[in-house]
């Protein structure tokens, strides 16, 4: 049946309130008497389901029909947090499933609550993969992702005497409404043995003897267009043994062994990102990353072949996405099951390859850029290494043509890295076996053009592009914010949910005193909102007439939480010594998880509790400087905290910060930026005008030059009298007198080596934040045009946009509209 003629499922209240009966009755098997809100969770979530369903599988069947070009966007993480709101405000009943809920004397709101955030993910490249999957299925792009179905995920944080601790995060235990489990999906993945060659037709043959094997079952999960009958699909892979039991050592009373087999293979999907300081949790990562690549790989060809054309044609209808280096293997793997199980020839083959797949990078740090041992890559994928080893030697053939007898840079250059333990550079790999490489903001690929990659530059002109991130409007705005979403509707109508760049209209009204103060009524709402969510989730109180200054994101050196911390403590110190009378009351909100292995990062975790204390114990302070870390930073919790914040503290290193996607959601929800002229931020300067934020510090040329010079943070020490009394203060203990030394390591550091040029920024720092606090306080009319000016300015930082350009300038696929 033609899509566009279909009637589907109905989604008036009346409609939905049966359905929801129906659902609770036939599928929950319970009684509307005895039902529990979780219940009623799973009855709506089915409801909505249905819904998806109808025009899921009419764009599957379209795309068949049609023999579209399509992409497939492979990614370690999907970061998607709770779907059913979106999915409600995306297919547009939001309105009467709250109505429909309320008819059946549930409220829906609270039932949202308890919906689980689906835990794929770990920060921002796992949000940024869920923000360009929507974009994908609401510009009618056809698209899947491909992933991992972790039954953990990323660990539940917890904190204790200020420590974090981590605990399973099992969001999988009551079940998942939205997925479809595909039984029927299941691939054999094959692990270590050894390669026999032969000769087959006076060929070179490969035979890969594997000596374990694994099975690959795929999990489908509708992802819904907003206002649009397009339906994407993002497949997980769960793993499973090929023999789940073993019957004879049961028998003989040997139970921990009749399991080993199954539980040594499901522990691929068990838990994103093992910690990986130790060589088996490093062989299991590696394992991940193979499992879901091979299984996405033969999935797609799979498919490919079903419309029967041939493999040559292979680029010509399916475009691969690499969401950074991890799942870089797919260019051996493709490479493999050509030449191998295809008896393709190495030039059509590697043709083919390099046609097919494209590889963002997100990252600038060395130590960032992923690395595997060659041995523990010989042993788990031996036939992968042969052909990477050859891959590596026809390259350096062309290299060494190009630049004649330069070891330097075929050094530089090669896929084996030979310093220490000789090892794979997979970032070389994916440069190599792509058509296109880019960077996720317009500073970020200029400096691997420049200098990460300057040499494949050279050799590869117009390879490395510039795709800059962006981020849903639907769930950052459209759901995360209804008091400043109802305000934009209501001033320029709802066009701005599909079309981002309709908020310049707000720009007149920027004029308009009362806008102004209906924007700062929406701001003082979600403050209220979120003061109230921190008393329920954390008992802590917080005053929503103080200025709400956050810095939430993963926990690391670069993106220096311990820049702002030192401003929290200076500002102690005024107060203590009655030099901050013109301080505006604040509340300073950090939160974000540290990786288990880090242990700097759980320090820095650590310090800012012990400040807090100090902070709330003391009765001269807490009115007027507030503290708080907020736990177990999710999706959920981003959107509680992102609407109601007023300052944004986006304050990388710079030249560390590939993008951020954080500065985007943050700018567009009305908060000002105070910043860095690092990764977007810099095109959100360009876009939002610089009068309208606050930035300081050292620039990426600026810093390249203080360490070429020999940076002596020591020096810059001398020089503040200030900022070294509340380094000596950390040093001596102050903030943990039972244990004076617990972060007199972390002073020396500052003192002696600050990597992340901590000390020479701070006095920059806390001259802007200066002015902010003065601004705040003198002028709040000018700063909520300021704050709105921000919204009005981020129609670019649309992840539709990105998707647009994705499709146009790299996938080379065109929509397909379904009506």
């Amino acid at each position: 049946m033609n899509p566009e003629n279909r009637d589907y499922l109905s989604i008036d209240t009346i409609a939905l309130q049966d359905a929801i009966s129906d659902r609770l009755v036939f599928r929950i098997g319970k009684d509307p008497l005895v039902a529990k809100d979780w219940d009623w969770l799973q009855a709506i979530s089915y409801a909505v389901r249905d819904r998806l369903i109808e025009r899921w599988m009419d764009t599957q069947r379209s795309y068949y029909q049609k023999d579209v070009k399509r992409v497939y966007y492979l990614s370690l993480e999907f970061l998607i947090g709770r779907t059913l709101s979106n999915s409600m405000l995306n297919m547009g009943f939001m309105d009467s499933g709250i109505d429909a809920a309320h008819r059946l004397g549930i409220n829906l709101e609270r039932l949202r609550e308890l919906e689980p955030d689906a835990a794929l993910g770990n920060g921002g490249l796992g949000r940024l993969a869920a923000c360009l999957l929507d974009s994908m299925a609401t510009l009618n792009i056809p698209g899947t992702g491909y992933g991992i179905r972790y039954e953990y995920g990323m660990f539940k944080q917890h904190i204790e005497n200020g420590k974090q601790l981590e605990s399973p995060e099992h969001w999988l235990r009551k079940g998942n409404p939205w997925e479809f489990p595909r039984p029927e999906s299941v691939y054999t993945i094959r692990f270590g043995g050894h390669v026999a060659v032969g000769h087959h037709a006076g060929q070179l043959s490969f035979d890969w003897i594997p000596s374990e094997e694994v099975r690959a079952v795929a999990y489908d999960t509708p992802v819904p267009g907003y206002r649009t009958n397009t339906v994407n699909n993002l497949r997980l892979w769960s793993a499973q043994a090929v023999e789940e039991f073993d019957l004879q050592c049961f028998n003989q009373g040997e139970y921990i062994k009749a399991v080993e087999d199954k539980v040594i293979s499901e522990n691929i999907s068990k838990v994103l990102y093992p910690e990986d300081s130790t060589p088996k949790n490093q062989q299991l990562r590696l394992r991940q990353q193979y499992f879901f690549v091979s299984a996405s790989l033969q999935d797609i060809i799979r498919r490919f072949l079903e419309g029967e054309h041939d493999l040559r044609e292979l680029p010509d209808k399916v475009a691969i996405q690499l969401n950074d280096t991890h799942p870089a293997i797919a260019i051996p793997e493709l490479m493999r099951l050509l030449l191998d199980t295809r008896e393709m020839d190495w030039r059509s083959a590697w043709e083919i390859t390099v046609r097919t797949f494209s590889y963002t990078n997100h990252t600038l740090l060395p130590e960032a850029l992923e690395t595997w041992p060659v041995e523990l890559f010989g042993q788990l994928l031996p036939r992968h290494l042969q052909i990477i080893y050859e891959i590596n030697r026809r390259f350096l053939l062309q290299v060494n043509h190009r630049y004649p007898d330069n070891r330097e840079v075929l050094r530089q250059m090669s896929i084996i890295g030979e310093e220490g333990v000789k090892h794979i550079r997979m970032a070389h790999l994916a440069i190599i076996g792509s058509h296109a490489v880019n960077g996720v903001s317009a500073l970020h690929s200029q400096l691997l053009r420049d200098s990460t990659f300057a040499h494949f530059n050279d050799f590869y002109p117009g390879r490395i592009k510039n795709i800059t991130n962006g981020i849903t409007p639907r769930r950052w705005l459209n759901q995360a914010n209804p008091a400043l979403s109802q305000l934009i509707t209501e001033s320029i109508g709802d066009g701005w949910i599909k079309d981002l760049s309709q908020l310049k209209r707000l720009r007149p009204l920027l004029k308009d005193a009362a806008f102004l103060e209906q924007f700062a009524a929406a701001k003082l709402a979600n403050k209220r909102r979120f003061a109230q969510f921190a008393k329920d989730r954390y008992q802590c109180d917080l005053d929503p007439n103080t200025l709400f200054d956050v810095q939430v994101k993963r926990i690391h050196e670069y993106k220096r939480q311990l820049l702002n911390l030192l401003r929290v403590i200076t500002y102690y110190y005024r107060i203590l010594n009655g030099q901050a009378d013109d301080l505006t009351p604040r509340s300073v909100l950090i939160g974000g998880k540290a990786a288990p292995g880090y242990r700097r990062a759980k320090e820095i975790i650590r310090l800012i509790h012990d400040v807090a204390k100090v902070i709330d114990d003391d009765a001269g302070v807490q009115h007027r400087l507030k503290l708080l870390f907020v736990p177990n930073y999710d999706v959920s919790t981003a959107a509680e905290i992102i609407p109601a914040a007023e300052l944004s503290q986006q304050i990388s290193t710079a030249g560390m910060e590939a993008s951020g996607t954080g500065n985007m959601k943050f700018a567009l929800n009305g908060a000002i930026t105070m910043g860095t002229m690092d990764g977007a931020n810099v095109e959100i300067h360009q876009q939002v005008g610089g009068e309208n934020l606050f930035f300081f510090g050292l620039s990426v040329g600026e810093v390249t030059q203080l360490k070429q010079q020999g940076y002596r943070p020591s020096d810059w020490l001398e020089r503040d009298p200030e900022l070294r009394n509340v380094i000596e203060k950390l040093r001596d203990g102050y903030f943990s007198p039972a244990s004076p030394d617990r972060y007199r390591a972390l002073a020396e550091e500052l003192i002696h080596h600050d990597p992340f040029m901590v000390v020479a920024d701070y006095r920059s720092y806390m001259e802007v934040d200066a002015q902010a606090n003065h601004l705040y306080q003198s002028n709040p009319m000018e700063w909520n045009r300021r704050a709105a000016m921000n919204t009005a300015m981020m129609g670019y930082f649309s992840s539709d946009r990105t998707i647009q350009e994705y499709a146009s300038r790299i996938w080379r696929v065109k929509p397909l509209f379904l009506g």
